[in-house]
């Protein structure tokens, strides 16, 4: 499935990709032309979209949480949350190699160290749903499903997503922080006690 990602399209030329088949709005938001009243540009086209998913690094250095709000309000059963996560994911402050790219980590947050700009991230899946929820004001079942149920669907994965008979049986058990206490992957308990 091609996707509309990182470009200063317009809302014109954003309409036509999808219209001919493009279905996801990558790091919606991120290295994307902004919504402006007078051209809104890529986001708006992938937000009225019926068919469209989009996705967000709900971070807080990506997107500030009200464009979070926005997009999932928007597309409660269409976004999809990712992490861009490149090495230094869940690692300490320190430098780090995205290809030939240096890149600065401090305070969680990877820029390059030649420009300042975002590379990437150090988020996890289970930091993400939080953020949605703790910060975002998200509800939990929104959330849930756009890191589990519609990513798959997206991806066209079968038997994962859901907890359904015939489903891996895939779980990760979260404290009423949303913290990860467990992981069971395929009917096995690989972390937590």
């Amino acid at each position: 499935m091609a996707a509309i990602g990182h470009t200063d399209a317009t809302y014109d030329v954003a309409r036509a990709a999808l219209d001919a088949g493009a279905g996801v709005g990558t790091h919606l938001f991120n290295a994307m032309r902004g919504l402006h009243h007078r051209e809104p540009g890529p986001v708006a086209a992938l937000l009225e979209h019926p068919d469209t998913y989009v996705e967000l690094v709900a971070d807080g250095v990506h997107v500030h949480p009200a464009a979070l709000r926005l997009a999932a309000r928007a597309k409660p059963h269409l976004t999809v949350l990712v992490t861009d996560a490149m090495a230094a994911a869940a690692a300490a402050d320190g430098d780090y190699h995205l290809g030939r790219l240096t890149v600065t980590v401090r305070d969680g947050v990877a820029r390059l160290a030649d420009t300042g700009a975002n590379a990437g991230s150090t988020l996890t899946m289970a930091a993400a749903v939080r953020y949605a929820v703790q910060v975002a004001g998200l509800p939990i079942e929104d959330v849930v499903r756009a890191a589990t149920a519609s990513p798959a669907t997206l991806l066209g994965l079968d038997r994962v997503g859901a907890l359904r008979p015939g489903f891996d049986a895939d779980l990760v058990v979260l404290d009423d922080d949303l913290v990860v206490q467990r992981v069971l992957r395929k009917g096995a308990w690989v972390a937590g006690t």
